[in-house]
């Protein structure tokens, strides 16, 4: 009933969780059935281990929170060597969320990871800035974003998502030219810049001063931006942004997504992906609904 696929990637449910707000996944094992799942999108790994931005580097905000955690993680070594085996048995899709600061970074990571057999796709965040571009995001330029997608494609050969930033003009440009560059899938959105200022202390709540945005205020953009997507592009899309609910996850499922990704809700309610696949099973149920897929997109 609410089988569905990414590329070549089967999940068993569209269900899946956001980079960055579940961990590894081991960390949810007291609150969830991770088996559940129709696939856990691990935390951001890089080449390095990264010790993230100064604290403080979350706040929350009027339906939704701020973060400018920096990439915090372990290192792609250490995540072969130590994560991967913690997780690899787990009966769902392990997707690795890949980032860096140069093309050289995300190869060397995706080279990596493609040797791990329980690994069946990564997703690149190309968000993150260019060090040799003065700072600017990977994917805020359709040239610099086929650019970097096209490296990745020459020595990665399993399924290839690249996250999509809102925080440009067109998404849909951004779409085509990974699309073109190679990649599987899309996943959108990831979090919008925004910034939060402390009134009594007179400063601003984060160490970074602006930061990430994510949570129910940018769902109704969210939304937008993957219908927009989905006419535009033939590879599957993934929707994610301020889901909380089944009714959240069938808005995108309509608006074209194949799959979707629970982000900020899980710091709210830890079991909310059970929830959502539970809501989902009831919907097409109570519709008469026997597959998923008849839903998606009809938009």
């Amino acid at each position: 009933m609410l089988q569905t696929k990414i590329h070549n990637i089967t999940l068993k449910n569209p269900v899946m969780t956001a980079s960055g707000t579940f961990g590894y996944g081991e960390e949810f094992a007291d609150f969830v059935d991770l088996n559940k799942l129709g696939g856990i999108v691990v935390k951001g790994t890089t080449g390095d281990r990264r010790q993230g931005n100064p604290y403080p580097r979350m706040a929350e905000t009027p339906s939704g929170m701020l973060n400018a955690v920096g990439l915090q993680n372990v290192g792609v070594e250490t995540f072969c060597k130590d994560v991967y085996h913690r997780i690899k048995d787990l009966d769902t899709n392990i997707i690795v969320n890949v980032s860096g600061s140069s093309i050289e970074e995300y190869c060397k990571t995706a080279a990596m990871i493609d040797k791990l057999d329980k690994i069946p796709a990564i997703e690149l965040n190309i968000s993150c800035p260019n060090v040799k571009k003065g700072g600017m995001g990977f994917g805020t330029d359709p040239a610099m974003a086929a650019q970097v997608v096209s490296e990745v494609r020459k020595i990665y050969h399993k399924t290839l998502i690249v996250k999509l930033t809102p925080n440009v003009t067109s998404v849909v440009e951004i779409a085509k030219a990974v699309e073109g560059a190679g990649a599987d899938s899309v996943s959108l959105i990831n979090t919008m810049l925004g910034m939060a200022i402390d009134v009594e202390k007179q400063r601003p709540y984060l160490s970074t001063i602006t930061g990430g945005l994510s949570g129910p205020a940018v769902k109704p953009v969210a939304v937008r931006m993957v219908w927009q997507v989905a006419h535009a592009v033939s590879i599957p899309v993934i929707g994610l942004g301020g889901i909380a609910s089944a009714a959240d996850a069938l808005e995108f499922l309509m608006a074209g997504a194949k799959a979707i990704q629970v982000g900020t809700a899980n710091f709210i309610d830890p079991s909310i992906t059970m929830k959502i696949i539970d809501g989902l099973e009831d919907y097409c149920k109570r519709h008469s609904i026997n597959d998923i897929n008849d839903i998606i997109g009809i938009i």
